[in-house]
């Protein structure tokens, strides 16, 4: 069964009883309970912490001995950087206190994120660890300013995929310090656990998430999240009625039966109010079929149903915050195995739209599976449609962990991505989708399309330019998120594993859109 780690239903009703403004009590705390504070890094004079509103006011109520115990345990705390002290007050068995870099830093346009925003995440994970590596079961965090970015810190930091080790990580229930800014917190929590939903799905062994099982993980999660949802989980007999055989290609290799899930988010107050459409590669298991991988490595195909995953986390997140926006989720859902029954190179398919493919390489599945769900996806008369999927190495190479590609047809769906990447902190990239691709994938043999460029080079931009061939619609993004499938110790705020990204970014992105009606 998939538990979340933290149980954050509380985290929001416990310091509003418990609480009054700054640290004072209204009832007794519960023993060995942590507290994260933030300080930032200063020019002017290095050995003088500055720390943030609640630091301050802690420290006036423990008579200056934080400041004190500080400047002198050691150099000025970095940014990142955490440091505890104990017996301080009686309320908190520990304080920790994180580093926050330079205050007011802002937009870094050469990194296009909020720095501000980061240095909080980064610092508040340190801490909580901190916390959590004591066997405390509770942490309070101060907000540094930003509740959202601080929540997100606290939860996204913790998260350790466990769930079939006797042995697991301490639970540790994560509360915000005193009472400002409750509603921000609470966002930051959801959007959090949307991003922990898709990493738990994607760690998942491939012989627990099958397409079967995710397809009803996320029928779960909606259910819980919200009423205005609808569910559909396709069978075979549905999918080959919709005459998607580039997907039914790819799944024959399995004895595991395929699922195409489909979710409706009604959440415009307008019914007819045209949806934003997701597309997410659902590939439970990828070993590359009759053109297999080399074994070093396989295990992490588990989670090339990362494009799947994110989509729908993304979407049950929308779902708990209530988004005014109508959503619908496409997943493609099977594993690409080698079998008797499976595709050979060579092979040639027809996808649902009429076009033949050529099957040169049968690792270059995603594609496949995906050419059938964009067709799909223009039936809803789309405002826009992002699809996203660990789709090539090529990617990876191009751009690491650094940011996800985007491949768009449109200017303004590309800002509004970039703008919300900028906020959530984790990236996307323009990539190019030029005609000098599209003849690479366009000049095949024996079919209207091969699977894979007549090229080496460039197979990101040559696997973007043949989905380009099942999409009409003006407003359409790719995101290649092959490159951001793992961390290994880029993102601060992540332990190693599998990160979940970008499901936040298309959480954010999905909430500008919903409070703009006009730009798309």
């Amino acid at each position: 069964m998939l538990v979340p780690l933290l149980a954050a239903s509380r985290s929001l009703l416990v310091p509003l009883l418990r609480h009054r403004r700054g640290v004072s009590m209204a009832a007794a705390p519960p023993k060995k309970q942590g507290l994260v504070l933030g300080v930032y890094t200063t020019e002017k004079d290095e050995k003088a912490a500055q720390f943030t509103k609640a630091g301050d006011a802690f420290d006036r109520v423990v008579s200056g001995k934080l400041k004190e115990l500080l400047s002198v345990s050691g150099p000025p705390l970095k940014k990142g950087k955490a440091r505890i002290f104990h017996s301080l007050h009686q309320n908190f068995s520990s304080v920790v206190v994180v580093g926050l870099g330079k205050k007011g830093a802002g937009v870094n346009e050469q990194e296009n994120w909020n720095e501000d925003k980061e240095n909080i995440r980064a610092a508040v994970a340190a801490g909580c660890r901190q916390v959590q590596d004591l066997e405390f079961p509770y942490v309070e965090v101060d907000p540094c300013g930003d509740p959202q970015a601080a929540a997100e810190g606290a939860i996204l930091g913790l998260y350790e995929y466990d769930e079939f080790k006797q042995k697991k990580k301490p639970a540790i229930e994560v509360q915000l310090h005193g009472s400002d800014g409750v509603e921000a917190w609470q966002k930051g929590l959801s959007y959090a656990q949307g991003q922990n939903l898709a990493r738990t799905l994607m760690e998942g062994p491939a012989n627990h998430i099958t397409p079967t099982r995710f397809a009803a993980v996320i029928e779960e999660k909606l259910r819980s999240a919200s009423s205005n949802v609808t569910v559909h989980i396709r069978d075979r007999a549905w999918i080959e009625a919709q005459e998607m055989r580039s997907f039914l290609s790819v799944a024959k290799g399995s004895e595991e039966p395929p699922v195409f899930l489909e979710i409706h988010y009604h959440g415009s107050n307008d019914a007819k109010e045209a949806p934003l459409v997701f597309v997410g590669k659902g590939i439970t298991f990828d070993s590359g079929g009759i053109s297999i991988k080399p074994a070093s490595g396989m295990d992490a195909m588990r989670a090339d149903m990362g494009g799947a995953a994110t989509i729908s986390s993304a979407i049950v997140t929308a779902a708990q915050l209530k988004l005014p926006i109508n959503l619908i989720g496409l997943a493609p859902l099977c594993e690409n195995l080698p079998s008797g029954k499976a595709n050979k190179p060579g092979d040639v398919v027809k996808a649902r739209n009429g076009k033949t493919i050529q099957i040169d390489n049968t690792d270059a599945e995603g594609r496949l599976v995906l050419a059938d769900a964009l067709d799909y996806a223009h039936s809803f008369n789309p405002r826009a449609i992002i699809d996203a999927a660990t789709l090539t190495g090529a990617m990876d190479v191009a751009l690491g962990s650094a940011a996800t590609g985007v491949f768009t047809n449109s200017h303004q769906l590309w800002n509004q991505l970039f703008e919300a990447s900028i906020v959530t902190g984790d990236r996307v990239w323009r990539m190019p989708l030029y005609e000098h691709y599209t003849k690479q994938v366009t000049e095949s043999q024996l079919a209207d399309l091969n699977n894979i460029g007549k090229y080496r080079s460039g197979g990101a931009c040559t696997a973007a330019a043949f989905l380009k061939e099942f999409v009409t619609a003006p407003h359409w993004a790719h995101l290649d998120i092959a490159g951001v499938m793992e961390n290994k110790d880029e993102v601060p705020y992540l332990r190693k594993g599998m990160a979940g990204r970008p499901t936040r970014t298309l959480v954010e992105f999905a909430t500008r859109l919903s409070q703009d009606k006009k730009s798309i």
